[in-house]
């Protein structure tokens, strides 16, 4: 009791109070505008949260290991499984790969199995790999039943207990057909497999996870978060319901199912989808009045972004996917799958891997990050973000289950029209520079050339997982990276016989025409242009005899919106016709008018969608 005397001295703040002092310090600022943030899942997130915000949160009562699982599987550590995602298609290289996985911390493997077609085949890829002690994830195959079948029976040649096995397959009838316009075997056909597969699995491997569902394929098509969870949800439901159906029980089924997410780059974001994952899917499945509670265990498995990587200053690619890790681990992933830095433009090879498997141990071994059950409770902010991103992804849910659930919505091209209306929302951000992609729509490296590293489809044919005829039964789904527009600019400025270049001509007010100038560098730059800087011209002649003799192809008039009127003319008259394009930067709105008759071709300013624009430059001078 004598400790709350301390508390006594400090009385508590209304939130009113908090209030004020915010509206002083704007000083007549739009409170909505400065400090309130609109994500692209279209709710609004608050500067700050107090504990008046959890009222009403019911889980919050529950501790972690716990239903509804919100705040952790585990209630006494935060251990998750290293996965190493390997895509060779060559069974000896990938038992390599895998050795060396292992024996530098990896705990679960992922292999493509198109190459499995018997028990030899088996023998060679798990040489030397002690199946029993890290968890087998199949990935890629056309028949897991059989490929299940021929584990099993390696399993025994090898003296292992099958049912000691723990693993996944990615079995998942609604991916494929997202991918390829149709299902497999026909909806029925594809269901039927996944009910063989939950009855074989149950007797023969009953530690492993036979059904999947990507979430991570919404993700890399452009969705949003809740977008992602709902649908995912829904399309998990589906299995749950058609099994079923078919005579599964309900519990048999939900333990057997593993949702695969990706992680992006909005840090609390992520840690609040996946602990809302196990919210709502413990609310699905108590509907099902399972028979064991191991049915409300939703086994996650997170997935570094691949939308959001880039080709360009691709070591920025390993701060995303640490980020994307750390918000994984922190939310309680069952296991973590962080793709190589450099998988956007070539096959990953031991340094890429190692790297990827690092960023895990050190968020193990050095930030501790296993050993506290539920890092993230008690945040006002990630409470109410699991909250909203929680009721969002219901709504999603709610609406897939009125269409008449997952496979009618995406036969109709709901869920396809939904994610590519986000998607379409994203490129724009990025075109216009409202989202940053670093190195690549902003801040580029102007040294950096990497179309000699980009590998070609054919050489990195392990990224294909299957490869058959496009149907036409769904819309397929079509998973890209954001980045992508702007690096074929960058690339095709690579492969030109001319380089274009840009000429900064700048005058008067220093700070101005340095901000200016700066601002033109990363315009023109991230379309790989050379930039011609200055220290700054005393006449506008000056300048522009400069620029001629400088041999640019577009030059860049850098000053204050006071000093163009004195600038522009004279440049405009000693240019026009002699450079293949004349731009200010700014837009002095009253004065653009007068400047366009002056002979201005361009203003680039923060508004500017720099995508198209660059676009249209590439068409005048490649």
């Amino acid at each position: 009791m004598e400790d709350n005397k301390l508390f006594n001295e400090f009385p508590p703040v209304p939130t009113e109070k908090w209030e004020e002092v915010i509206i002083k310090d704007l000083k007549g600022a739009d409170y909505e505008k400065k400090l309130v943030w609109k994500t692209i899942e279209g709710f609004k997130v608050k500067p700050y949260y107090r504990a008046e915000d959890l009222e009403g949160l019911e889980y919050l009562d529950s501790n972690p290991g716990q239903k509804p699982f919100t705040r952790g599987k585990h209630a006494d550590n935060n251990v998750w499984e290293v996965r190493q995602d390997i895509r060779t298609h060559d069974l000896k290289e990938a038992n390599r790969i895998a050795l060396d996985a292992v024996e530098r911390g990896a705990t679960s493997l992922g292999f493509c199995a198109k190459g499995i077609k018997s028990v030899d085949d088996m023998a060679v890829l798990f040489k030397g790999i002690y199946i029993n002690a890290v968890s087998i994830n199949f990935m890629c195959s056309e028949d897991y039943l059989s490929l299940l079948k021929l584990y099993v029976e390696y399993a025994k040649q090898r003296g292992i207990d099958p049912k000691e096995l723990c693993g996944s397959c990615a079995f998942d009838p609604f991916r494929y057909a997202l991918k390829h316009g149709r299902f497999h075997r026909g909806e029925e056909g594809d269901f039927q497999m996944a009910k063989e597969l939950v009855d074989y699995g149950h007797d023969a491997l009953p530690k492993f996870r036979v059904l999947t569902v990507h979430g991570s394929q919404l993700h890399n098509a452009g969705s949003n978060i809740v977008q992602e969870l709902g649908f995912s949800l829904a399309a998990a439901n589906e299995l749950v319901a058609r099994l079923t159906d078919l005579g599964c029980k309900a519990h048999r089924v939900a333990c057997r199912i593993e949702l695969n997410v990706g992680i992006g780059s909005t840090y609390f974001m992520e840690m609040a989808k996946i602990r809302a994952a196990r919210l709502l899917w413990s609310k699905v499945i108590e509907q099902y009045q399972p028979e064991c509670d191991c049915a409300y265990n939703l086994f996650i498995n997170a997935t570094t972004s691949e939308w959001n990587q880039s080709v360009y200053d691709p070591y920025v690619n390993m701060l995303r996917s640490t980020t994307e890790a750390m918000s994984a681990c922190i939310a309680g992933a069952d296991s973590i799958s962080v793709l190589p830095f450099d998988n956007a433009y070539k096959e990953a090879d031991d340094f890429g891997y190692r790297i990827a498997r690092n960023q895990q141990l050190l968020l193990k071994e050095e930030s501790y990050l296993d050993k506290i059950a539920d890092p993230a409770a008690g945040s006002y902010y990630i409470e109410n973000l699991t909250d909203q991103i929680a009721r969002g992804a219901w709504d999603n849910f709610l609406k897939v289950e009125e269409l008449g659930g997952f496979c009618k919505a995406i036969r109709q091209g709901y869920v396809q029209d939904e994610v590519e209306k986000t998607a379409r929302q994203r490129d724009l951000d990025i075109a216009t520079r409202k989202t940053t992609i670093l190195g690549t729509n902003q801040y580029p490296n102007l040294l950096e050339k990497m179309g000699e590293k980009v590998e070609s489809g054919e050489k990195k044919s392990g990224k294909c997982c299957c490869c058959c005829e496009q149907g036409d039964e769904v819309r397929v789904l079509k998973p890209y990276r954001g980045a992508e527009p702007f690096e074929t600019l960058r690339l095709a400025t690579e492969k030109a016989a001319h380089r274009p270049k840009v000429f900064l001509l700048t005058y008067g007010n220093l700070t101005m025409r340095k901000a200016r100038a700066g601002f033109a560098t990363n315009f023109f730059g991230v379309a790989g242009y050379e930039i011609i800087d200055n220290l700054g011209f005393a006449t506008p002649e000056e300048g522009a005899k400069a620029a001629l003799e400088s041999g640019a192809d577009i030059v860049v008039l850098c000053s204050s919106d006071d000093e163009y009127a004195e600038l522009t003319e004279p440049v405009c008259k000693a240019l026009k016709g002699k450079v293949k394009s004349l731009v200010l930067a700014g837009f002095p709105k009253e004065m653009v008018e007068t400047y366009k008759g002056y002979g201005i071709d361009e203003f680039i300013h923060v508004k500017t969608n720099a995508l198209e624009t660059l676009q249209k430059f590439q068409e005048k001078l490649l």
